[in-house]
């Protein structure tokens, strides 16, 4: 890890901090999203869990029933050590959760709260931004329209979205998008800031500066992409986050409903969700689907649940099975080696928003920048949903340490 130059866990918890307490808070202490001060570190502790005092949001309502787990918790998960990747010495289970600024994390066993804790900022029952993990929810609801033929995969993306004809999406099939296998230009290296993931983020932004003259909304963003020179769709994965925006406005094309709502009716009320969901709402209007979703941890992993479970939730199918098994299932491994963007993961692949491991476990996960994650191992009958925020933006910082840590815990449960 490469936080030296940052506050540790314990000094930047926000509520050591005191984030916007006072009547008026100090200057000092104040969070705005118009100048951008709440996405900074130590700052960005506080926002995760209250996007909704920040940015304009819609709601992914719950329904009236609500699921309820059953806990047994289990003390020794504390007492686990593990190797993170490139370190020669084991690291304690609280090592782990400092080193990645962890702010919530649950493991269900057999569907059974064994672990839950909360060590900075977030309560049980207050909802965090899930950042990329939102992808996941989005590649989910794509998945359960091709179960139903709404959406056909091997269909170009013009066919659902003729607007995109002279676009960089020209040629490109609604798999390519969903396995982020376009070929377009768009970079998404947060630490550049002339990268296009920054254009495409100030295109949504409804604090604009007075002279922004850019692409008015995200589907107007998305209008603009272009591809690149000599290569085709389909050869190698690119983790851009304008797929997914792209996939949300094929699903909002073909049902008419936002992704909010499809969202509510296709998970959230079925599964029993305990809370709303939130996502961001940027200009137009347009819900933010490739990284706007803040929920409750508990629901987080409810629905991690779900899927490990092949869509089924007492007996119910909820999900269909079919959608699931298509998401566990992964993509093209050449296409994700030969990207050269995740060296560490090998033997990973990408498939409908999904990351799919090597283990032998099968296991497979959501991620969000920050530290967002729900990692689902079928064979130990485990899910893992954890909250954090890492001041340090990319996964590749984070998962050196983490990986190891769900692979640890996996090997533990399976002796239970």
């Amino acid at each position: 890890m490469e936080n030296q130059k940052y506050l540790n866990a314990n000094d930047s918890n926000p509520n050591k901090i005191g984030w916007m307490k006072g009547f008026p808070p100090e200057e000092s202490k104040c969070i705005s999203a118009n100048d951008g001060s709440f996405f900074e570190f130590p700052a960005l502790r506080y926002s995760v869990n209250h996007i909704r005092e920040l940015y304009p949001t819609r709601a992914v309502e719950a329904g009236a029933k609500k699921f309820k787990f059953k806990s047994k918790i289990d003390r020794q998960i504390e007492s686990i050590t593990f190797v993170p990747w490139n370190e020669k010495q084991p690291v304690t289970w609280n090592d782990f959760l400092e080193r990645n600024y962890t702010d919530g994390i649950i493991i269900l066993h057999k569907g059974k709260i064994v672990y839950e804790k909360y060590p900075a900022g977030l309560k049980q029952n207050g909802v965090h931004s899930a950042m990329s993990v939102s992808k996941s929810f989005t590649g989910i609801l794509a998945s359960i329209l091709i179960d139903e033929g709404i959406i056909n995969p091997e269909k170009l993306v013009t066919d659902y979205i003729p607007e995109l004809q002279d676009s960089g999406f020209a040629g490109a099939t609604v798999r390519n998008v969903l396995d982020m296998t376009t070929a377009i230009e768009y970079s998404e290296d947060y630490t550049n800031p002339n990268a296009e993931v920054w254009k495409f983020s100030a295109s949504g932004n409804v604090y604009r500066p007075a002279d922004y003259s850019g692409p008015k909304n995200y589907y107007e963003y998305i209008k603009t992409v272009k591809k690149i020179p000599n290569q085709e769709h389909g050869q190698l994965f690119g983790y851009k986050t304008v797929n997914t925006e792209l996939t949300a406005w094929i699903i909002s094309r073909v049902t008419g409903k936002s992704i909010t709502q499809l969202l509510s009716e296709k998970i959230w009320k079925p599964m029993g969700a305990n809370y709303d969901g939130f996502y961001q709402v940027g200009t137009a209007g347009i819900a933010f689907a490739g990284g706007g979703f803040s929920l409750n941890l508990r629901d987080m992993a409810l629905f991690g649940e779900l899927l490990r479970n092949g869509g089924k939730q007492k007996g119910k199918q909820i999900l269909t099975k079919k959608a699931v098994l298509e998401v566990s299932q992964g993509g093209s491994q050449d296409a994700f080696k030969n990207s050269g963007e995740y060296p560490l993961l090998q033997g990973w692949s990408y498939h409908n928003m999904w990351w799919i491991t090597n283990n032998s476990h099968k296991a497979f996960m959501a991620r969000g920048v920050h530290g967002q994650a729900i990692y689902i191992d079928p064979k130990a009958q485990m899910v893992i949903a954890r909250f954090a925020s890492n001041p340090l933006a990319s996964n590749k910082y984070i998962d050196p340490i983490s990986i190891p840590a769900y692979e640890a815990i996996a090997d533990y449960l399976l002796q239970k």
